[in-house]
């Protein structure tokens, strides 16, 4: 492969700050150049006009979810690399949640022993198979190389909950925890409000999320361990976490990319492959996490991806199992519904969807200066047909299904691959 030269492309690097226009010189994949001086650009280079084209550092998927092991039918580890690959993430936070889940440490040496093109980091379980009932060997998981805890399911035992916050804290690892209370959401599939009455669909109250948002944060005034809150779906929520950071507490959040982009109102369609959980907020929900993130109040944005096969996601919107799958789609649906309009800056949205996910998991923070997680060159001007044939999940329950999205990754490259779009010299 001979050396490349990117032409004016637009470099981003959360890390130092960097947002500039400027000539990229690529040696080999693993190499970059930046502003590269005359006498260093070989006569044989291959030149790539790249005005309005953006190189990055690879993104970092906070928590997803893998078919692999027990459901290979939705994706496999394979799959799931090169789905990641061609949205533009070198590196993802994989849930427990498999079958079997990862709640015993030779399950843990095993997964983590294995070698894929984009590094996997394996969230273990708190609870043994992610019941919410018993904890599990915390010390054994962390010494078997978790790269932090989480059932990414909500527990409801609160002396479970307070027990694991005091076991959790000498480990020093990231503890993630979903406020969610299922006696209050019961059978509900939309938020609560006049849409969801509209629609005839059974209404989940935000107290399902605050009211243990709440107890959550009681715990960590009173322990004092570090503590990231995951898919924080509503107004009320963005306050109450607005309020324990302003007043010091160790906490991080996210939400995921389909509640910034969707609410209740888009339910009108039925479309099974909007039904999550926790359910897309009403519009005044999604204004809230919208401006959370510009503010920094919301630290990162997670794809949740959740792999499931045509014949699941083919049924009555109730009726349909929670999760859409998203790492090929998030880059350029955030980048054209907020970066291009001008309400988040190019490097806000870096910083959620690779600066901050990064720490909250307790990595090396990515960065084209240090040449750490590799990098991502991506187009938000060239359009691509979101079909089963262009997607690279084996799984392809998403609302945007035969749509056409503008903004396409172009190269991605991670520690350990190489991947190039295949229409990358075509059109």
């Amino acid at each position: 492969m001979g050396a490349d030269l990117l032409e004016q492309v637009r470099v981003l690097d959360p890390q130092g700050g960097i947002d500039r226009i400027t000539d990229v010189l690529i040696p080999e994949p693993h190499t970059l150049i930046v502003d590269p001086q005359p006498d260093q650009i070989p006569r044989s280079v291959q030149h790539h006009p790249a005005q309005g084209q953006i190189l990055a550092p690879g993104l970092v998927d906070l928590h997803g979810r893998s078919g692999q092991p027990g459901h290979e039918d939705r994706e496999t580890w394979d799959s799931l690399a090169a789905a990641a690959l061609g949205g533009g993430f070198t590196q993802l936070g994989i849930l427990p949640n498999t079958r079997p889940p990862l709640d015993q440490a030779e399950l843990v040496s095993q997964r983590c022993g294995q070698s894929y093109p984009v590094q996997f980091h394996h969230w273990g379980a708190l609870t043994l198979g992610c019941q919410g009932q018993q904890m599990t060997e915390l010390a054994e998981l962390a010494a078997a190389g978790v790269v932090g805890f989480s059932d990414g399911s909500p527990i409801q035992d609160w002396a479970l909950v307070r027990r694991i916050l005091e076991y959790g804290q000498p480990l020093a690892k990231p503890m993630a925890l979903w406020p969610w209370n299922r006696d209050l959401a019961g059978t509900g599939v939309a938020r609560d409000g006049v849409l969801a009455l509209r629609y005839g669909l059974s209404g989940v109250p935000g107290l399902a999320e605050t009211l243990p948002l709440a107890g959550l944060l009681e715990c960590v005034a009173e322990l004092g361990t570090p503590l990231h809150l995951m898919r924080l779906s509503t107004a009320r929520g963005v306050e109450l976490v607005a309020q324990a950071k302003a007043q010091g507490l160790p906490i991080t959040a996210s939400t995921t990319w389909l509640h910034l982009l969707h609410n209740t109102e888009d339910l009108a369609s039925y479309d099974p492959n909007l039904r999550l959980s926790p359910p897309l907020g009403n519009p005044e929900d999604q204004h809230a996490l919208i401006a959370a993130v510009a503010s920094g109040v919301i630290d990162a944005i997670a794809t949740d991806h959740a792999p499931y096969t045509y014949e699941e996601k083919t049924v009555a919107f109730g009726e349909a199992p929670a999760g859409s799958i998203g790492l090929e789609l998030i880059l350029p649906l955030l980048w054209q519904t907020f970066v291009a309009p001008g309400h988040w800056s190019a490097l806000d949205l870096w910083r959620c969807l690779c600066l901050n996910p990064a720490r909250i998991l307790g990595l090396v923070p990515p960065s084209l200066v240090t040449g750490n997680g590799g990098w991502v060159w991506f187009d938000p001007q060239r359009s691509w047909p979101v079909e089963a044939a262009s997607l690279r999940s084996r799984s392809c329950n998403t609302s945007y299904l035969g749509q056409t999205l503008q903004g396409q990754v172009l190269k991605t490259v991670a520690s350990r691959s190489v991947w190039v779009n295949d229409g990358l010299n075509s059109g």
